[in-house]
């Protein structure tokens, strides 16, 4: 039977032996006696003692029983390292030194960091664990918050889950360090060198939050340049190399399509828009030129300015860059000059307009198609010497004008306040006065036909060779008296505004056919519908369809 104690060491009660007691008394003693002369003996102490209550509280639990023995205190000391051990550790003498107080480190714990936090010590705490610099953890949740807000979900949790590191106890295990007495004595000391540092800034630390954001935005800035400085040059190299590739690409293909454009003679390059727009050939090949070489001396000066500043070659002779320089600068100047020039020649605007009477049909029906036939004048005619085509040749209108942009005509459907129908052609052009506007408006000519009620009407509209290109239209505007009934052709669709015969023909349940019928109202030109099922909107129905449904 043996006598038990009940001690209390920083609020935890427990029940030891007498015979424990006095070993952990002067053990205790050995301690306050060695850290008397520290700066903060007392706090040191404290730990110390905290710490031997958790390994008491282990031992007790890990082998179920309630009283600390001998063996316990013993065992405790053993791992503490002896005070004797430890000043002699201190003094250099090695031969004494106690397995229990090497400075080899333990597996760290994880903890939320008091000490070095922007929020609440995750990130460090986790760096800490995995024994790493916190930026880059900080840097991830950073980018994480871009998705979906992840990063900041994340942390939140973690900021539940994990512990905070509330004694020097748990801040050393965070670390990885030993619980012992030289372990105690090395934090102590660090902490005392950091306070000491962060006291000289102590104006600065008033602001923790404010300064650590500073100092993380520093460290992201410096290890940004860092990879950079590595791994960053590699991605540079990559991007040069593909400005080289485009660029050649560029250089490539522009030669090669004005080597296409001259190559195919007559009405080639020189003879598309917006090159088509100067009146001489000359001039067209001028300005082809020098927008060839505007383009391409930029690319070429890219493309050498990367090689000899990225990789390091040989770069081009003074001599060299400066005639590519001056062959640039009169390319400008002559591109500059032609555009000036170009864009005097549409300052004023002309038009004019003339009336075509339709042929009254008998049942007020007409039908409007489209002529892909095309419309050959005297000049034409001789040009394309079509005398010596025999057996009803016809040349179709379907090609592609690349010479000639908004060649297409628009058609306008009106009601009439006449009887008789006709068609009202408008033709617009510019120039540089006035005059030369409307010479080259009436430079236009359009076909269009009648052959009994058929209406046809030609895609495209010509101007004279003798003429440039001055932004010339023809607008056609076909008014119609009430009741008149039309049958368009849904060739006819994408020529028409505000109607259509796609609409019209679904709505109908025709999507099949061919054309759509159009009735002219009070409301102007409407959908004739011939089924039950009709649209979502108010429209009329002619006048037969009504006596039928009545009858």
């Amino acid at each position: 039977m043996n006598k038990t104690i009940i001690i209390n060491i920083n609020g935890i009660v427990f029940h030891i032996e007498e015979n424990a007691y006095e070993i952990l008394k002067s053990y205790m003693t050995d301690v306050q006696r060695h850290f008397m002369g520290s700066a903060d003996s007392l706090e040191i102490t404290t730990d110390i003692e905290n710490r031997i209550a958790e390994m008491f509280n282990e031992i007790l639990l890990k082998e179920g029983k309630q009283v600390i023995i001998e063996q316990d205190v013993k065992s405790v000391v053993e791992q503490m390292g002896s005070v004797a051990d430890f000043e002699s550790v201190e003094d250099g003498n090695t031969s004494t030194i106690h397995s229990g107080i090497h400075p080899a480190s333990q597996p760290r714990r994880l903890f939320r960091d008091p000490d070095d936090h922007l929020v609440a010590g995750v990130c460090s705490g986790i760096a800490n664990y995995f024994d790493f610099n916190s930026v880059w953890l900080r840097l991830a949740f950073a980018v994480l918050v871009a998705f979906g807000g992840t990063g900041l979900i994340l942390y939140i949790i973690l900021w539940i889950v994990v512990p905070k590191a509330k004694t020097r106890a748990d801040r050393m295990a965070m670390k990885g360090q030993r619980l012992n007495l030289q372990g105690f004595k090395t934090n102590f000391e660090e902490e005392m060198s950091g306070l000491k540092s962060n006291l000289s800034n102590f104006s600065d630390e008033a602001r923790p939050f404010v300064y650590k954001t500073r100092d993380f935005a520093g460290d992201v800035v410096q290890h940004t340049g860092n990879f950079l400085g590595g791994a960053g040059k590699v991605i540079f190299k990559l991007i040069a190399i593909c400005i080289i590739i485009a660029s050649f690409a560029g250089i490539v293909l522009t030669v090669g399509a004005v080597i296409v454009g001259f190559a195919s003679g007559h009405g080639g390059f020189p003879f598309v828009y917006p090159f088509n727009s100067l009146t001489t050939e000359r001039s067209n090949v001028i300005f082809v030129i020098s927008t060839l070489l505007l383009v391409i001396i930029p690319l070429l000066a890219i493309m050498l300015a990367i090689l000899t500043y990225v990789f390091n070659a040989k770069g081009i002779g003074r001599t060299l860059a400066s005639t590519l320089l001056m062959c640039w600068i009169v390319s400008l100047s002559i591109v500059i000059f032609y555009a000036v020039r170009i864009t005097s020649q549409f300052r004023a605007g002309a038009s004019y307009s003339r009336t075509i009477n339709i042929a009254p049909s008998a049942d007020s029906t007409y039908h409007l198609k489209r002529n892909d036939m095309k419309f050959l004048t005297a000049e034409d005619s001789a040009r394309y010497n079509i005398k010596d085509f025999k057996g009803g040749v016809i040349l179709d209108d379907n090609e592609e004008n690349f010479n000639m942009p908004n060649s297409e005509v628009s058609i306008n459907i009106e009601r009439s306040d006449v009887s008789q129908p006709v068609l009202v052609e408008s033709f617009s052009g510019r120039g540089g006065d006035y005059e030369d506007a409307l010479g080259n408006a009436r430079g236009i000519t359009y076909h269009f036909e009648q052959t009994g009620n058929v209406l046809k009407f030609n895609r495209r509209f010509k101007k004279s060779e003798n003429i440039a290109w001055r932004n010339q239209e023809v607008h056609l505007t076909l008014k119609l008296p009430m009741n008149t009934k039309l049958v368009i052709d849904d060739e006819l669709d994408g020529m028409l505004n505000g109607i259509s015969v796609y609409d019209c023909k679904s709505w109908n349940k025709q999507e099949n056919a061919s054309f759509a019928n159009f009735l002219m109202t009070d409301n102007g030109l409407q959908c004739k519908i011939d089924t039950v099922v009709t649209p979502a909107r108010t429209l009329k129905i002619d006048s037969a369809k009504t006596d039928t449904l009545k009858q």
